[in-house]
């Protein structure tokens, strides 16, 4: 492992020099890996892995015809590396649990039946083997269980591995049973496109996750929005001048500047107008959100946010409440602007979007 500092923090990183694809390869040469569940994450990781030469086969019940029918669209071939998610199991040296938190606890005594002694469960999500006691995920002790979790949706994980970026992973083990867990880890960690790993473990990981997209990811993200452009329109700005100003600024530019050098970057390259505002009310908005975030990370450490998501996501009709729920974002006056706001610009950016997104599918996972 690399020793980087992070910030006057030291922490250990494992980088695709040292332990490079060829690597990967030997360690997992034996295995026979299944996706289980192509919803999510499960297309990228699994197409990055059958791009990098594994053995990778995928289980999706035909019941969810849209997943069945994009595996097939992916050239995942009925009978030979696409199965429904027993048989895939059975077939499987390692198991990558990729379907909703939900749904694991769902298929878990099917997965469970199909283990053999020397088997690997892998995991992107500490939420089940954490939250045990809600999920009734407990693993034989006779098998590793692993984890990969990358920091960024199926779409940027796919997205990354094309343009030979990867994308940043964190790693854990939960359980060695073989002796080999670590390995076969790593070994899965860079098979799925990882730009580097870094270690942690599945209580961490699972609360900071939790915490990250309710939090600046997504929920603090679209509700900062919501009120900056509702301020707006309320005192008489237009709809495209609004979400210009709260979205399409950030989204285009001034994100994109963080993202190549920090924050203290981005300000050094605004205006004195802007950067003094921003210095301003920096410490304001920490002052108003930092309670939330402390209750936030509170209930998701309790299990809380646990009970929730399984009660909500388990129900049958998730996904029609779901739809209504989108639509209602969707439809509202700010992200319709958004849609006039992105058919505005250049095509030729919009077809450098598309043609790296091609083929792409899956939000965050879980």
């Amino acid at each position: 492992m690399a020793l980087i500092d992070f910030g006057g923090v030291k922490e250990e990183v494992v980088m695709r020099k040292e332990f490079p694809m060829a690597k990967a390869r030997k360690v997992l040469k034996n295995e026979t890996i299944a996706i289980i569940g192509y919803g999510v994450q499960g297309p990228a990781q699994g197409l990055n892995m059958r791009d990098n030469g594994f053995n990778v086969i995928v289980g999706q019940s035909k019941a969810f015809k849209r997943d069945w029918d994009r595996a097939v669209k992916d050239g995942w071939v009925p009978g030979k590396t696409l199965f429904e998610i027993e048989e895939a199991a059975k077939r499987a040296t390692i198991i990558q649990m990729l379907v909703s938190d939900a749904a694991q606890r769902a298929i878990w005594p099917m997965i469970k039946k199909c283990l053999n002694s020397g088997d690997a469960l892998y995991f992107s999500h500490g939420f089940s083997i954490v939250y045990k006691e809600q999920t009734k995920v407990i693993p034989p002790k006779n098998v590793d269980v692993i984890m990969v979790a990358p920091k960024g949706s199926g779409t940027s994980v796919r997205r990354n591995f094309l343009s030979g970026a990867g994308i940043n992973s964190s790693f854990a083990v939960f359980q060695d049973a073989t002796g080999r867990a670590k390995e076969r880890c790593l070994a899965l960690g860079i098979a799925v496109g990882s730009g580097y790993l870094f270690p942690t473990t599945f209580q961490q990981e699972v609360f900071s996750d939790l915490t990250g997209e309710r939090g600046v990811l997504m929920g603090a993200l679209a509700g900062i929005m919501e009120a900056q452009y509702d301020v707006l329109r309320a005192n008489g700005h237009s709809p495209s001048e609004a979400f210009n100003e709260t979205v399409e600024e950030l989204t285009q530019s001034l994100i994109r500047l963080v993202d190549e050098n920090g924050m203290d970057w981005m300000y050094a390259n605004c205006s004195a107008t802007a950067q003094r505002g921003a210095l301003d009310w920096k410490p304001k908005f920490k002052k108003a959100t930092l309670p939330v975030f402390k209750e936030l990370y509170k209930r998701v450490k309790s299990g809380i946010e646990t009970k929730r998501v399984l009660s909500s996501c388990g129900r049958p009709d998730y996904q029609e409440q779901l739809t209504k729920e989108l639509r209602v974002i969707g439809e509202s006056e700010m992200w319709q602007a958004g849609k006039a706001s992105r058919a505005l610009r250049p095509k030729e950016a919009a077809k450098a979007i598309t043609k790296q997104t091609k083929g792409v599918a899956g939000r965050k996972s879980n």
